[in-house]
């Protein structure tokens, strides 16, 4: 009897073309569906002639495998991953992995690393980002869980995983290990909330280029081509391209008549949570979660535009110094995006008690994911040379670059603002950023309020830090303080 190599639990399309991706790199498959009928089309359908196992019980399921046994579900995460994980307990045995390749909050798989330890198997939480098309062509994988199942895991993962180059068999995989327990889908989670931003800085873009400059749908493909072949090229500006220049069988653009309001998740949601809990200032991809929210509104906002004034003039200057500034602005922000989600990963990691390779998570990014760009690559080369790094924005590269845009960031913030036009992203960002470089913010007067009317005390430039004070501005406030002073 043929042994299987690997069992997927779960066959709706990202199941399916991970399965057909794993079988095409010489791996059998054995597959198992709750609806059995599905495990008979896909093995006669787009699976016919591939070797894959059909199974029709979990027990069946685990007869066919090689040990240790390696068990990969992906399906709708919450309690159907608990609900699967104790019917396979039983079934396998020490030193079984099971996995789970679907978007779960880190939080559950940290709890459920531990649950299955100490069953005595191990566990692998793997963010799988591509899409569709990155199942079954090489998607970026996000392994973590159990350190020591990676072993038993990393020749299959990083098999059928995107290469870097973009499809070069010998390039780097965009698979590694990223850390124990929950780190795995927590990077997972922190690439869905950039993706989030990238999303919401291309939207902005596409705001100011077409009620600002009034470009057409064919210009604006025109305008986002040409920054695919520069410090933008990514996966994100190639999409948007295309968009603008596709026409339906009438020459309708479909992009002008789909309703603008954005749907999401979860994700970004759960990033943002995420960086509130560990006090990171992730503004950027708040803003884009935010921004979402509001675009939901469209019956609120169809009444305020009814009603409530503003500028309606369109830009009069120098359009070709405008959309060179517009391709400076959406490339700052990109980086003061990715700094924000490096400083939650190093947050996190400092909290959870993980070892995260920030370098390698760029490289894994690099291909396969819906973040996927050129600009990746700075990130590892920065992590490369100063493994240390504390911030992004302190990168020779990034700081230069940051520089450079400086002047082009403002002018098209404040030119969208005159117009207008919401630019939450571009501009959060740009505050972000005003803030980062300051060595002195007004946060004293912040401090001397809650002193003030909390008695929450502060600490002093010319004293220590760690030393705190509390001074009884009214002078009948007394010496008695709250004592929840937080930094």
């Amino acid at each position: 009897m043929t042994q299987a190599d690997i069992a997927m639990i779960g066959l709706a399309v990202m199941g399916q073309n991970l399965v057909m991706n794993m079988a095409d790199h010489g791996f059998t498959v054995a597959v198992y569906n709750r609806t059995t009928s599905v495990v008979d089309d896909f093995v006669n359908g787009p699976a016919k002639g591939m070797g894959i196992i059909p199974t029709y019980s979990l027990e069946e399921m685990a007869a066919t495998l090689k040990r240790p046994r390696r068990v990969m579900m992906l399906v709708k995460a919450g309690q159907p991953v608990d609900s699967f994980i104790e019917r396979l307990i039983p079934i396998l045995d020490p030193g079984d992995i099971i996995i789970d390749g679907g978007n779960s909050n880190y939080e559950d798989t940290i709890r459920r690393t531990a649950a299955v330890e100490a069953k005595g198997l191990l566990y692998i939480g793997a963010g799988v980002s591509g899409g569709e098309e990155g199942a079954r062509h090489g998607p970026s994988i996000m392994p973590g869980g159990s350190p020591a199942a990676w072993p038993a895991l990393k020749p299959i993962f990083q098999a059928i995983a995107a290469k870097v180059p973009e499809g070069d068999p010998d390039g780097a995989p965009c698979c590694d290990w990223v850390g124990e327990n929950g780190a795995g889908h927590f990077v997972k989670m922190v690439h869905n909330g950039i993706e989030y931003g990238d999303m919401q800085i291309i939207a902005e873009a596409y705001h100011v280029l077409k009620e600002g400059l009034g470009l057409s749908n064919d210009e604006m493909a025109t305008v986002f081509g040409q920054w695919n072949t520069g410090t933008l090229e990514s996966y994100l500006i190639e999409i948007t391209r295309d968009i603008m220049g596709y026409r339906d069988e009438h020459g309708q653009a479909i992009v002008d008549v789909i309703l603008d309001s954005a749907g999401q998740k979860g994700t970004g949601k759960w990033t943002v949570s995420s960086a509130l809990d560990q006090g990171t200032p992730l503004t950027l991809v708040g803003e884009a979660v935010f921004a979402r929210f509001l675009s939901a509104l469209v019956d609120e906002r169809t009444e305020a535009a009814a009603v409530l004034p503003g500028p309606t003039a369109s830009f009069t200057g120098d359009r070709a110094a405008i959309l060179a500034d517009l391709e400076q602005a959406v490339y700052a922000a990109k980086v003061a995006s990715y700094a924000q989600g490096y400083m939650l990963m190093r947050s996190a990691a400092t909290a959870y008690g993980w070892h995260l390779n920030l370098g390698g998570i760029a490289l894994m990014w690099r291909g396969g994911c819906i973040i996927r760009s050129v600009f990746l690559g700075k990130i590892t080369e920065a992590f490369d040379a100063d493994p240390e790094l504390s911030n992004l924005l302190l990168a020779p590269y990034f700081r230069d670059a940051m520089t450079a845009a400086d002047g082009a960031w403002r002018r098209v913030v404040a030119s969208a603002v005159q117009l207008g036009i919401p630019v939450p992203a571009l501009s959060s960002a740009l505050a972000f950023y005003d803030s980062f470089r300051r060595q002195r913010l007004p946060a004293n007067l912040t401090q001397a309020q809650r002193d003030y009317f909390g008695a929450h005390t502060y600490e002093r430039i010319d004293r220590p830090r760690g030393q705190f004070f509390h001074t009884n501005w009214t002078g009948h406030g007394g010496d008695v303080t709250a004592r929840a002073y937080q930094a």
